[in-house]
């Protein structure tokens, strides 16, 4: 069914809706309309890396470890079968007449905002701090999701529209200040280029940008997205937001005008109840049946779409044994193993797995689940946590475990027996060979709005970027007590682990929230059965780096591209157990639209990796601040040992304009230089990997 056949169809069946029926339709648990053979569907559905909170389905790697792959190609794959899940599932609940929350196939996701900032909870909820990454990373996702064939076989959802990325504690009411420059250069490109992709929906934020609430927001809603970039699937306002139009922005006195603003702003689609009040608004002549028609004909348009009235439903053949199947697991894995990121190695890894020493594996981390699931998670059939995959991997080690000490409490409670372990931890440490230390966080401590504050966190963001006070000291007792430590983070953000375990560590790994066999991929890293390929999508900080204030969403001083100082690990940057070596970089054919780049790069190591080919555009404009550099060309290649590849890359020439005060995108007055190489081409990437990119001047 093309699109315009579904709207054909939509219009047709709305126009037999009473005013009153069509106004039950935009929130988002739509109820039956018996008379017209009208199915109750609750739109409210989550797949950010599995299709979430709805029984058994594949727990993949969450989103920024997603982003860690550099390899849009695999993202697509994932999304893929999340949706193939997806559909299983909501056969089955159909068959059932099951239409409960989470239980449809409309899936918001991606969350496409930009990581702007380390202490950001949802950051983990991301596909990181670039918007060229963020944008390639996010359209395959949402290719995987919806398919291309007659029918969506899921739609996705590009969230949160427009300018959102914290501070959670303020998210209800605070005004995201932000130049026209900054949201053009920033926060606008990724959803630009997935709504010019085809992405079904878009959600909008809780906050205000620029004074106007952003599921009401007559500029970014009608002149951006409607009218500048032809966006004609449905708007969602994010859970609650509508009410917060009038309880917390004050931009309305009542609820009633809070449901007329956000539909006359083209909001189709009411996550919350205020929509209830479009009754009054409507008796009131706030808003018109027209307006009303509107949404709804959006919305069945998308109902259409995903086959939901064909006699034969579309991809009702799926068999439900493919659940976390095992092909899926295996997937699961490859994208763990790929989002792994390497951040130190004296040349101490990787460890022979046949080794018979004593191996103690000690932290928070060591046993955890939830460390693996990251927020907005699935429920898998397998989960191997840490522990686990050293003692599947390292089958002849005396192995040990430690939990060590809490994720950020002393001691829960006086009575509860939860108090730090931290004299245990020390103690396994003494007695092993080898220390591997599983630290970080989970989605109860950075997350999305978690209500809880303490010397650490603020309802979900990080006060600071180093690692809780109780896990820096348990770190730096391990350290004293052995030799050789290996330091696993696992977290959806940047921590610094303080300089002395920094220097004392024989390697450090983070390997972000990697999902149900998150543990497995990081014992084959560890023994080199995997070797490692990711590279950082956000920058880690120095935790004595002076981080801008929170709610400041001026980008000067943020994010690798406008960073004030050195990072501690670049964006971009991430070790391999092999070397690679570029030459031979040049411009294959060049119009207005693309340039099409080749390199050669060799495998010079002594065994096969695969390798993050990235380009970078450096260039200036007198008119306006430029970035440092801007990511623009990503390209994974597996290469055997002594292997070469010219790998060919397009370059969108949109990623090369520069952007004025008043938002336009414009050739820069400056010339254009390329990097292209395995990391940015900053001086402290330079340093860590021992090479310089190759370079073309435009």
């Amino acid at each position: 069914m093309t699109k315009n056949e579904a709207k054909i169809k939509a219009k047709e069946l709305v126009s037999k809706m009473t005013v009153e029926e069509k106004m039950t339709q935009l929130l988002y648990t739509s109820p039956a309309i018996e008379r017209l053979g009208i199915s109750a569907y609750n739109w409210w559905n989550e797949g950010a890396h599995g299709v979430a909170r709805a029984g058994t389905a594949t727990v993949f790697p969450h989103t920024i470890a997603m982003a860690a792959t550099f390899d849009g190609e695999l993202i697509e794959e994932i999304a893929d079968v999340i949706s193939t899940e997806g559909r299983i599932k909501y056969n089955k609940h159909v068959e059932y007449g099951d239409h409960d929350i989470f239980k449809g196939i409309t899936y918001w996701a991606p969350n496409i905002n930009i990581f702007r900032d380390p202490r950001w909870g949802r950051g983990q909820e991301t596909f990181g701090e670039d918007p060229y990454l963020t944008a390639t990373l996010g359209t395959a996702f949402i290719k995987g999701i919806q398919g291309d064939g007659e029918f969506y076989k899921g739609t996705a959802c590009s969230k949160h529209f427009a300018v959102h990325s914290g501070p959670e504690k303020d998210r209800h009411g605070f005004d995201a200040i932000a130049s026209l420059h900054d949201m053009y250069e920033t926060y606008l490109p990724a959803f630009e280029k997935t709504v010019k992709a085809g992405v079904a929906g878009v959600m909008g934020a809780y906050n205000r940008t620029n004074g106007e609430p952003c599921c009401a927001h007559s500029y970014l809603m009608g002149e951006v997205l409607r009218k500048n970039w032809g966006f004609d699937g449905y708007f969602v306002s994010d859970c609650g937001a509508l009410q917060d139009i009038y309880e917390f922005h004050k931009f309305v006195e009542t609820r009633a005008e809070a449901a007329a603003v956000a539909l006359k702003n083209s909001c189709d689609l009411n996550c919350g109840q205020t929509y209830d009040a479009l009754v009054d608004a409507y008796e009131e002549d706030l808003i018109t049946e027209e307006q009303i028609t509107e949404a709804a004909e959006r919305l069945y348009m998308i109902r259409f779409l995903l086959g939901e009235f064909e006699e034969v439903r579309p991809f009702s053949d799926i068999p439900y044994s493919k659940l976390d199947c095992k092909e899926h697991r295996e997937l699961n894995l490859r994208a763990a193993e790929n989002c792994v990121t390497l951040l130190k190695n004296d040349n101490y890894l990787p460890l022979d797995k046949n080794t018979n020493k004593k191996i103690a594996i000690i932290g928070p981390n060591a046993l955890s689940v939830t460390a693996l699931e990251g927020n907005y998670n699935a429920y898998a059939s397998e989960y191997i946590t840490v522990a686990d995959g050293v003692r599947r991997v390292f089958t002849d080690a005396d192995i040990s475990v430690e939990r060590g000490c809490n994720y950020c409490h002393e001691k829960i409670n006086e009575w509860s027996g939860f108090g730090n372990m931290l004299s245990d931890g020390a103690a396994a440490a003494a007695e092993a060979d080898i220390a591997i230390l599983a630290l970080g966080l989970d989605c109860s401590i950075e997350g999305e709005d978690t209500g809880y504050d303490n010397d650490y966190t603020a309802c979900g963001d990080k006060k600071n970027i180093y690692l809780p006070k109780t896990q820096q000291k348990l770190a730096e007792m391990v350290c004293d007590a052995c030799e050789n430590v290996i330091v696993v983070i696992l977290c959806g953000s940047s921590v610094d682990l303080g300089e002395k375990v920094r220097n004392h560590a024989k390697a450090i790994i983070h390997a972000w929230y990697p999902g149900s066999q998150g543990g497995l991929a990081i014992a084959k890293t560890i023994s080199g059965d995997n070797n490692p390929c990711g590279k950082l999508p956000v920058t880690i900080y120095d935790g004595k780096h002076p981080l801008p204030d929170f709610i400041d969403y001026n980008m000067k001083g943020k994010t690798y591209r406008f960073i004030e100082g050195d990072a501690l690990y670049p964006f971009g940057y991430g070790l391999s157990y092999t070397k690679f070596e570029y030459s031979d970089a040049k411009i294959l054919e060049k119009t207005e639209d693309n340039i099409k780049v080749s390199v050669n790069v060799k495998n010079i190591g002594d065994r096969a990796g695969i390798e993050k080919t990235q380009i970078y555009a450096e260039y200036s404009d007198s008119r306006t601040y430029t970035p440092h550099f801007q990511l623009c060309g990503i390209k994974s290649t597996n290469l055997e040992a002594g292997e070469t590849n010219n790998v060919t890359i397009d370059i969108d020439t949109y990623w090369l304009k520069a952007v004025l005060e008043d938002g336009q995108r414009v050739t820069p007055d400056g010339k254009i230089t390329l990097y292209i190489g395995g990391h940015q081409p900053d001086k402290v990437s330079n340093e860590l990997l021992g090479y310089e990119c190759e370079k073309i001047e435009l």
